[in-house]
């Protein structure tokens, strides 16, 4: 269950109407429940309990600042993939010792400052990679705690663009070359501490048997490493789908998810998993996971204004004031998001129509025929299931700010972002001097340089 519920005729995120959310902050806003995510967490927590498994929030979901605070006071790490996201999540209030650092490209300063900082542990994607480690860890007289990333080659039935474990695909070592990895990395790189073995096979897996499959492999591969290199932890990955289809519930006024009898919840990931996991927990392996998704999908939603409803010959056009720009996921995934009213009509009216934003692309979608409640221009609709992967993939095409996101807690509500200025969007631009001509350089504000420096 998530937080967001009609209560009358009006939608609500917890205590608090988004309309009254929206009449203070504009649109397009991200709004975000803190009851819902914590919620998620507990939920992951409890079916794997008889694993006690050690959970890293997944900031490429959603990194912003006031998230990554809330994440830290529950005493959970965090799988980063930049420097960018490393520090972030300490400036956060993270520990960076609870970090995992993954990613195919790490560069050799991002590795610096993680070895400075002290992450949990590299997950390491390649040989060359794993030679860089241990190169830069000599130089600072360190040894650098290191997982293999493995490709198991399970195909995870999922989005052929967030696939990641198949030999098709760019991420981790094939599973026949692990073993043998391994042990050239222990008689030969001695800056490199062998500390755990991970996978991750994909993203929004809706049922079990992908991950069943990669644990029949490398549950007794952990095992064989356990023995002959002592390794201490086992990264089972993230990849947990969430509900994006949802319905509500017969006489209650609450949006349950509709998971289905074979969709893949915690709880029965929990029933495929801990079989395998249980033995190697109690050899001493820690078990890690890096949920993302399942934490933030359904506690965010899009809230968008409705700015015209066009009727051509053959279709319907709900134009929105929210785009790709600020949402990406159905122009990118072709994913689906449920899209509501945020007040209902006492008796509903519908219709069928492409709901699109503004941005000069025919990819700036976010349902095509899609049968919604009938809408005319100033009325607002949430996009739901907006909390992963909204925010983080935004950009300032077409000349467009960052939607501002709020945080609702009970019956408080805070900024986690204000919405950016047009004027800032272009803020660490400048101008050469000799397309100035004559003219003095324009005063920041004006020409785009930053006030702040280079670095800002």
């Amino acid at each position: 269950m998530h937080d967001f519920y009609y209560k009358g005729t009006k939608l609500y995120c917890e205590s608090i109407a988004v309309e009254e959310l929206v009449q203070k902050a504009g649109t397009p806003l991200y709004i975000y429940s803190q009851k819902t995510i914590l919620e998620n967490i507990r939920r992951l927590q409890t079916a794997m309990a008889p694993v006690e498994p050690h959970l890293c929030y997944a900031v490429k979901a959603n990194a912003s600042l006031g998230i990554l605070r809330l994440m830290a006071q529950q005493g959970i790490g965090f799988d980063v993939v930049s420097s960018g996201e490393l520090n972030k999540v300490k400036y956060a209030g993270g520990q960076t010792q609870l970090c995992v650092f993954a990613g195919v490209g790490k560069t050799e300063i991002e590795i610096d400052n993680a070895l400075e900082l002290g992450v949990y542990a590299f997950n390491v994607e390649s040989i060359p990679e794993l030679e860089r480690i241990n190169r830069l860890a000599k130089k600072k007289n360190k040894k650098a705690p290191v997982a293999i990333r493995v490709n198991p080659n399970v195909d995870a039935k999922t989005h052929a663009k967030i696939t990641t474990g198949t030999y098709e695909n760019k991420f981790g070592i094939a599973f026949e070359e692990v073993e043998s990895l391994y042990q050239k990395a222990h008689f030969n790189y001695k800056n490199i501490h062998l500390k755990g073995v991970q996978i991750h096979i994909g993203s929004q897996l809706t049922t079990v048997s992908p991950f069943e499959k990669a644990m029949e492999k490398m549950a007794p591969l952990v095992a064989s490493l356990k023995e002959k290199y002592g390794i201490e932890f086992f990264s089972i990955g993230g990849g947990l789908g969430i509900a994006y289809e949802q319905a509500l519930e017969s006489g209650s006024a609450r949006w349950w998810q509709n998971e289905g009898k074979d969709f893949a919840s915690p709880e029965k990931l929990a029933d495929a998993l801990i079989p395998f996991l249980k033995p190697l927990f109690t050899s001493g392996i820690k078990i890690l996971m890096e949920p993302g998704r399942f934490i933030m999908g359904n506690a965010g939603i899009l809230a968008t204004r409705v700015e015209y409803v066009k009727q051509t010959g053959k279709k319907n056009f709900v134009i929105v004031d929210a785009a790709m720009n600020d949402l990406i996921r159905p122009a990118l995934y072709e994913s689906y998001h449920q899209i509501i009213p945020l007040e209902k009509t006492r008796v509903e009216k519908t219709f069928t129509a492409d709901i699109v934003g503004p941005v000069c692309e025919s990819a700036d979608t976010f349902g095509l025929n899609r049968e919604i409640s009938q809408v005319k221009e100033g009325d607002l609709l949430a996009i739901m299931s907006a909390g992963a992967y909204g925010i983080t993939m935004a950009s300032n095409y077409n000349g467009r700010a960052i939607p501002a996101e709020i945080l609702v807690n009970n019956t408080n509500a805070d900024y986690l972002r204000t919405r950016e200025s047009i004027q800032a969007t272009w803020h660490c631009e400048g101008i050469p001097e000799w397309l100035l001509g004559n003219k003095e350089m324009l005063p920041p504000e004006e020409s785009g340089v930053c006030p702040h420096g280079k670095d800002c």
